[in-house]
């Protein structure tokens, strides 16, 4: 019986393992026939796509023969392609989130930090959505702008237009006088006001057309030959004013003799000072040509001046018949007086306000490369920077005076303590004035449109952050374009001078110092052009060092100024006895 079961035990064994394997081979039949199923479903959607996109070529074909959007069917057929892709991997990651934290995947009842990788989150990242515009980040204004837009120094403009309302009032009403003392026969000044109308009024319109002439002759040569000019216009004023001087003493007139006087003595004084400047002469020359450079790439530029130069001498010619208009009335010296004071008031007005027009177009060209309109830049000169141009008009020619009185006390320098306090004195007063006042103020208020005393000690503050204050301050621009003005009037004088002693001998000291008068404001005028150039070349640097737009020539300057190799006679200061 053992044995039987036994027996039936191994057969029951081998039955069951011909059952597993029968099991294992119809498994892996199965598998077999599924896996064939699956590649045959695959084939048959490879084919189906490979028709698919047969036929889309041949739609895109079609569309492209037929001039149809063809580009725009593809990138729609590729988006939406994308578009399925990106749903299909959402849905699957979806499907597989884990309810209490969706930033977890259930992977085999385990959990894990979803973190793509980072080549299928750049195939697969989405497009920023087209209705939204992309954010820039907005720039932070700055403290100083090239546009403002805001009245500069508006007291001071206040006073101009209140001084030039009354000014025209006062020349219509002197000039109503003078054709009132015209016309009426009783009148006892009528013989003088027609002896003035004869014999001083040509001759004043003369000097001012000469004057004009002149002015742009100096301009012209000192923008083609700026090495021979300098020497020229230092020994030619020189010349002209001592020969306009010898030529009025010639007359043997006290009046005629006395202005002779002063024409000499401002003759010897310039030729000093066309000694003692001998050495910066080749600098100048360096920096004239550099800063007149940019004047080319500008055909407009002197449009400013053409026009200020018209209404100079429209005005100049009203009034010239206002002087005649004031001897028909009370007090004619003091009402002679204030037109001169308004006259002189009113062209360096008009002077500065080519010198900002033309700053501001040259310093944007420096500091940001621009080509402005020069008629832009001049309205904006008669509107907002009027007032700055007003307020430097009283200040500027205060403060050359006062340069010149410290530099002619300081070649008188001796061992007399009461002079030294005058110049301890003198120079102190100008070492404050130029901190809140000086001509190189024009470059700022007309690049950023600050006031007069700011823009003053911002540029200053430039200078000695540069170290370029003995630089600027032995500048010989101004004093090249100052003495263009005294040769111009001098020539003037001559002209006038003789002309008048022919005709009406008892007016030639007075014509004399009217023509100079005119022919000295107009060429100033002009000359306001080169004088801007210079000081933006001189300012603009000190802003920006770096710029390519500027040579080595300051650079090198200041090189050899440090080393001790160049020796610069600037506006003397205190001296050291009184620093003590």
């Amino acid at each position: 019986m053992d044995a039987t079961e036994h027996v039936i035990e191994g057969e029951s064994e081998e039955e069951r393992r011909e059952e597993k394997e029968n099991d294992e081979k119809k498994e892996d039949d199965d598998e077999e026939e599924e896996e064939e199923e699956e590649e045959e479903e695959e084939e048959e959607e490879g084919e189906e796509e490979e028709v698919e996109q047969e036929r889309e070529g041949e739609e895109e074909k079609l569309d492209l023969e037929k001039g149809g959007q063809g580009g725009a069917v593809v990138e729609e057929k590729a988006l939406e392609k994308i578009d399925d892709q990106r749903d299909h991997f959402h849905q699957s990651m979806l499907q597989r989130l884990n309810p209490t934290n969706p930033l977890r995947i259930v992977i085999n009842g385990g959990t894990r930090v979803a973190t793509p990788s980072p080549s299928y989150s750049s195939r697969f990242q989405p497009p920023p959505p087209r209705s939204q515009p992309r954010s820039t980040p907005t720039p932070q204004q700055s403290v100083t702008t090239l546009n403002s837009r805001r009245f500069t120094n508006r007291i001071s403009l206040l006073l101009f237009m209140v001084h030039m309302v009354m000014a025209v009032a006062l020349v219509c009403f002197l000039i109503f006088k003078g054709i009132q003392g015209l016309i009426e026969a009783s009148n006892p000044a009528k013989e003088k006001e027609e002896r003035v109308l004869k014999f001083l009024l040509p001759q004043v319109e003369v000097a001012s057309l000469l004057s004009i002439t002149l002015a742009f002759a100096w301009q012209k040569a000192l923008r083609e030959r700026p090495q021979l000019m300098v020497y020229f216009i230092l020994w030619c004023t020189f010349f002209m004013s001592l020969s306009a001087g010898i030529l009025l003493i010639c007359f043997q007139e006290p009046a005629t003799d006395g202005v002779g006087v002063c024409f000499i003595a401002f003759a010897i004084g310039n030729g000093l000072y066309a000694c003692w400047v001998s050495q910066r002469i080749g600098f100048c020359f360096k920096v004239l040509l550099n800063s007149l450079e940019p004047v080319s790439k500008f055909p407009d530029l002197n449009h400013p001046t053409y026009w200020m130069l018209g209404s100079g001498f429209l005005w100049m010619s009203l009034w010239i018949l206002a002087v005649v208009g004031a001897l028909n009335f009370y007090f004619p010296p003091l009402i002679i007086i204030a037109l001169v004071l308004s006259l002189a008031w009113t062209t360096e007005v008009m002077r500065n306000v080519v010198n900002i027009t033309v700053s501001r177009v040259i310093a944007l060209y420096y500091l940001r490369g621009m080509q402005s309109n020069t008629q832009f830049c001049f309205q904006r000169a008669l509107t907002r920077n009027l007032g700055s141009a007003c307020l430097g008009s009283l200040f500027v020619p205060a403060i050359e005076a006062l340069r010149i009185v410290a530099r002619g006390l300081n070649l008188l320098e001796g061992e007399d303590e009461f002079m030294f306090s005058c110049a301890h004195c003198c120079l102190r007063v100008m070492e404050s004035i130029f901190r809140y006042g000086n001509g190189w103020a024009y470059v700022q208020i007309a690049a950023y449109g600050k006031g007069f005393v700011r823009a003053s000690q911002d540029t200053w503050a430039l200078f000695e952050r540069e170290e370029m204050e003995p630089i600027v301050d032995s500048d010989i621009t101004s004093a090249i374009c100052f003495l263009t003005g005294v040769c111009s009037g001098s020539i003037c004088v001559i002209v006038v001078a003789a002309w008048t002693a022919k005709v009406h001998q008892p007016f030639t000291a007075t014509i004399s110092l009217l023509a100079f008068f005119v022919g000295y404001l107009m060429t100033r005028i002009v000359m306001a052009l080169p004088h801007a150039c210079v000081s933006c070349y001189y300012v603009c640097y000190a802003e920006s060092p770096e710029n390519r737009l500027f040579d080595k020539t300051i650079k090198d300057r200041l090189n050899l100024i440090k080393s001790g190799r160049d020796v610069v006679v600037s506006t003397p200061r205190v001296p050291r006895r009184f620093t003590r």
